[in-house]
């Protein structure tokens, strides 16, 4: 049997869709987190000067200052990924649908960032790598709204798969077997005796 044949099979199929899942949710969960960790670092610092002997005043905005929405949106993309392990089917894809726009919102914030006169001394590293999140949070959720209805759910690995009953093995569970009508004691002492009790 070839490798193709072994991955075109029913197992090969479910460990292609976990391992489709796992890649998806990693994406969801790291671009949110870079994101939000991003979001709450100095984006700008403004320095105003006073007069001597008074010390200058430093203004420290960071994104989460600049842009009050954008951390929220970000944890709302991370506690996404438990969802779409919780979920599955069309449930999976709506969730997909929604981290992939909130993914698309979080990158929005930081390229406004990265091209909005802050004023001050700005730091474009940051809303660069709050861009780089929450694009990554969009393709995690992207992936999973286009192929994540037949990804497994969560704890199928633990499933027993399920087996079409034939007609004549129908017809067999209908019939008696050699024990039936026996007692159980008379079981017993045909096992006492060194004897089958199973056997015709």
């Amino acid at each position: 049997m070839s490798g193709a044949d072994v991955g075109e099979g029913p197992e090969g199929g479910v460990a292609t869709g976990r391992r489709q899942l796992t890649y998806a949710v990693l994406f969801g969960l790291v671009g949110a987190a870079l994101a939000l960790w991003a979001a709450t670092r100095s984006w700008s610092v403004e320095v105003t000067a006073r007069q001597a002997p008074l010390p200058a005043v430093r203004d420290v905005r960071s994104g989460a200052a600049l842009l009050p929405w954008l951390p929220a949106l970000a944890l709302v993309a991370l506690a996404g990924g438990g969802a779409v392990l919780a979920t599955r089917g069309w449930l999976r894809r709506a969730v997909g649908v929604l981290l992939g726009v909130l993914g698309l919102a979080v990158a929005a914030g930081g390229g406004y960032g990265l091209v909005a006169d802050l004023g001050g001394v700005v730091s474009r590293q940051w809303p660069a790598l709050c861009l780089l999140g929450g694009l990554l949070a969009a393709v995690g959720g992207g992936w999973t709204a286009l192929r994540g209805g037949g990804w497994p759910a969560m704890g199928a690995r633990y499933e027993r798969p399920t087996r079409t009953v034939t007609e004549s093995e129908t017809e067999a569970a209908g019939r008696p077997g050699p024990m039936a009508g026996r007692r159980t004691t008379e079981a017993w002492d045909a096992l006492d005796r060194g004897e089958d009790p199973t056997a015709t």
